[in-house]
């Protein structure tokens, strides 16, 4: 039979390596890392004191190194917490190390009792366990893969029913016990549960973590990092499956080309910080009076495209139109830095067997067209 200082050892070093793995991705900066990088570093200082058990105080064998266990796993859920945007503390589970702290030293030295403390443990780290699973069940997103999100539920949910088993049948006698270094059936099988805590967690945590890596690198390559618009590559490919939708249903399809006019003078006259500005405003205001179904891209430089699903090109110069004449009339203090500035739009429709290219190709002329007749306007090819 394996010895319980033998497992704990090799839960040590089960978290070591964990620690290691999740310190390969501190330099991401993905939130919540740092949380599961230091839980786990509890978590070993915490087995090592377990370990001491008969040759150190029990103050630090017994005391510290719950409590420094049971810290772990909060951190653990604050890391998840942070990775989801949430900013708030769960408070009441760091309210309910109090009870855990006074229930362990009444078990430990006023009336000893260790299936108490067993249950007492095992009742606070099942009630986190549940509060994490639960939490990574419903913050499964909509639109990026579920799986690790599930997996670290699974895990999570899992070991809130070993330890929920094992605080029920301590604290009902089920099982009698009085050394958590007691070598016997029972504390061996729990122990070795809780090897498998570690590696499980971790391996869940890290691949969160590369889904949010793979996320950010999707972020770089379909959305234009100055003006957050759609980078051009990902809105020549959105445009092409609406085409080929349009060819299956029928349903029109519009593009407008539009160009910021005059937009090297400001770059000369007021420096390319300025003319970043008013890159980034013109994007914010354009995809603010946009419509949902539109999709809005940066083709490059100061030139920008617009999509618009189910809808004929003159439905698209008034949409342009609209934009344009509220731009027009936009105050001073709205405007980056005080610059007024307008934009000309060409703008056609899809024809019966063309490509994107050849639809953009003649609302790029008619951008040229508006251009030529004076800047500051929209003009249907």
């Amino acid at each position: 039979m394996l010895n319980p200082l033998t497992i704990l050892l090799v839960t040590v070093l089960a978290d070591a390596i964990a620690m290691a793995v999740l310190f390969s991705l501190r330099r991401a900066k993905i939130p919540g890392v740092g949380y599961w990088i230091a839980a786990n570093a509890l978590a070993i200082v915490a087995l090592i004191g377990f370990a001491l058990q008969g040759y150190a105080s029990r103050w630090l064998t017994h005391i510290a190194a719950n409590m420094l266990f049971a810290l772990a796993l909060l951190l653990l859920l604050e890391g998840c917490l942070r990775f989801l945007g949430r900013v708030a503390r769960p408070w009441p589970a760091y309210v309910g190390l109090v009870p855990v702290l006074a229930g362990m030293i009444y078990w430990t030295f006023v009336t000893p009792n260790f299936n108490a403390r067993v249950a007492l443990v095992s009742a606070y780290h099942a009630s986190l366990y549940a509060a994490l699973g639960l939490l990574m069940l419903r913050a499964c997103p909509a639109n990026r893969p579920r799986y690790s999100f599930y997996f670290l539920a699974s895990a999570a949910l899992l070991l809130c029913v070993g330890h929920a088993t094992r605080g029920i049948m301590y604290g009902f006698h089920l099982l009698e016990q009085t050394s958590l270094m007691q070598v016997s059936v029972s504390n061996t099988v729990f122990l070795a549960l809780g090897i498998l805590a570690p590696p499980f967690l971790s391996i869940g945590f890290v691949m969160l973590a590369h889904d949010r890596l793979a996320e950010r690198l999707e972020r770089l390559a379909n959305v234009d990092d100055l003006t957050g618009a759609l980078s051009r590559r990902a809105f020549l490919e959105i445009g092409g499956a609406l085409l080929n939708a349009s060819s299956r249903t029928g349903l029109p399809v519009a593009i407008a080309i539009v160009d910021i006019d005059s937009f090297k003078a400001v770059n000369d006259t007021y420096g390319h910080a300025a003319g970043d500005e008013v890159l980034t405003h013109f994007a914010a205001f354009v995809a603010g009076e946009l419509r949902t179904c539109d999709v809005f891209g940066r083709l490059g430089g100061e030139e920008f495209g617009v999509l618009c699903p189910a809808t004929r090109a003159a439905g698209a110069v008034v949409l342009l139109e609209r934009l344009r004449a509220r731009l027009a009339a936009a105050a001073p203090g709205d405007l980056p830095r005080g610059l007024r500035y307008t934009f000309s739009a060409g703008i056609d429709e899809h024809r019966p067997g063309e490509s994107l290219a050849q639809m953009m190709a003649r609302a790029d002329r008619a951008l040229y067209a508006a251009k030529a007749a004076g800047r500051d306007r929209v003009i249907a090819a």
